[in-house]
């Protein structure tokens, strides 16, 4: 049997992350800690999940402190998981993949919306660059190597610059 790759270990932020969440079953559990659910049995309820995978999963939420275990009964010994700041810091990635699951998944219309609680306007969610008041894109913006950049990273990004600039320049000469 192949080893799976540790994911936590790669220079990439994206990697890291997935590391951390990329099992399909953690994000559902976080989605329902947004929910408001923070109980074992709630979870495999909602999720129709066995125990032992719900188990393993949330294990490994709060060893990545994504979310923490705190007793609600002693006898017996009962936990509930809430949300902690890196938990909830996943917000707008589970927003984003709510967009994305509407727009390319749901041929039969959106189940679920984003709407604003002021007005009750359902909105679609978008990255937002505060210093130039634009939206974020590919288009727009581009990925820099930070200081922590291995040799790899750095040959990445400056292989996804040129990519980038080869298209730019066909765009321009494309009558």
């Amino acid at each position: 049997m192949m080893k799976r790759k540790n994911l936590g270990d790669e220079r990439c932020p994206i990697a890291r992350s997935l590391a951390r969440v990329g099992e399909w079953w953690s994000l559902l559990i976080i989605r329902d800690a947004f929910h408001g659910l923070s109980r074992f049995d709630e979870f495999q309820q909602s999720l129709a999940i066995a125990p032992n995978i719900l188990s393993r999963r949330l294990a490994t939420l709060v060893e990545n402190g994504l979310l923490e275990k705190t007793p609600y009964s002693t006898r017996p010994l009962r936990y509930e998981y809430r949300l902690t700041p890196a938990g909830r810091g996943l917000e707008p990635v589970l927003f984003t993949l709510l967009q994305w699951g509407n727009a390319h998944f749901s041929p039969e219309g959106a189940s679920i919306a984003l709407a604003a609680r002021s007005t009750g306007t359902v909105v679609e969610p978008v990255l937002f660059d505060p210093v130039h008041q634009t939206p974020v894109s590919l288009s727009t913006h581009h990925l820099v190597a930070g200081p922590a950049a291995d040799e790899k990273m750095v040959a990445r990004l400056a292989r996804a610059a040129a990519e980038h600039q080869a298209e730019s320049a066909n765009k321009e000469n494309t009558p």
